[in-house]
C-alpha cells in the first residue's frame, strides 16, 4: 500500500499522470484514424474500431509508465 502524502504538490503529480494518459490516447487515436481512413482508405466503422483499440493500448502503455 501506498503512503499518504501530506504536502499540497501530491495532487499535481497525479493530475500531470492523468493529463500524460489522456494525452497520450488522443494522439495515437488520432494518428492511427488518419492513417487509416486516409493513407489506407479505410471504411469509418473500421478507422474508428482501429482507434478505439490503439487509443486503449496506448492508454494502457502511459498507464504503466507513470507507475514506474
Amino acid at each position: 500500500m501506498r503512503g499518504v502524502l501530506t504536502s499540497g504538490t501530491g495532487r499535481a503529480d497525479v493530475m500531470k499522470g492523468w493529463r500524460y494518459i489522456a494525452l497520450h490516447t488522443v494522439v495515437a487515436a488520432g494518428f492511427i484514424f488518419l492513417l487509416q481512413r486516409y493513407g489506407l482508405n479505410a471504411s469509418l466503422e473500421s478507422s474508428l474500431l482501429w482507434a478505439l483499440t490503439f487509443g486503449g493500448a496506448a492508454a494502457g502503455l502511459a498507464y504503466s509508465q507513470t507507475k514506474r
